[in-house]
């Protein structure tokens, strides 16, 4: 993947995994000066959806509201709805999956991620697994993996995109 020409698009848990854990803002502001720069500079985004998904009354919310609107693209448009729709149609029609994860994927973000990295031509960023035999939910790997969407987690686009976290003593 050439490096400079990639656009991720980031699912949900990359924020929430982020927030609560290893890039935390009080211990690793610079990821999230690295996620507004990049969403400027248009390496990087998220989608409306997942901006929406992001509810919990703490301080990625305020972050959040505070972020650029380069961060968080629109899924209103056109091509991005009928690949969603494809895809929830291969999901409803999966046998794998049972009728909760089909419900569950109908209601939250991870396909409009897909089908807007689809449409253009974006890497999507997740923590998910993929996993075969899974029948409780709709994993966003399985996804990407059935319409052929490349995917990744967020230290491998780190290393695409050449971010370091220097340390420095205060």
């Amino acid at each position: 993947m050439d490096r400079d020409h990639s656009l991720f698009v980031l699912d949900t848990n990359i924020f929430i995994e982020a927030h609560r854990r290893y890039y935390s803002q009080d211990i690793c502001p610079g990821f999230w000066r690295f996620l507004r720069h990049n969403a400027l500079k248009g390496n990087l985004l998220s989608i409306d959806r997942v901006r929406e998904e992001i509810l919990e009354p703490d301080a990625l919310v305020l972050w959040t509201r505070q972020a650029p609107d380069e961060l968080f693209a629109t899924t209103s448009d056109q091509p991005v709805f009928d690949f969603f729709r494809q895809m929830h149609s291969w999901v409803q029609g999966n046998t794998q999956f049972w009728t909760e994860a089909k419900e569950e994927f109908a209601r939250v973000a991870d396909g409009w991620v897909a089908a807007y990295a689809k449409v253009n031509g974006a890497v999507v960023v997740t923590h998910e697994a993929f996993s075969a035999n899974v029948h409780k939910r709709v994993p966003l790997p399985n996804i990407c993996q059935e319409f052929d969407i490349a995917y990744c987690d967020t230290f491998e686009m780190l290393r695409q995109l050449g971010v370091r976290f220097d340390w420095r003593h205060p």
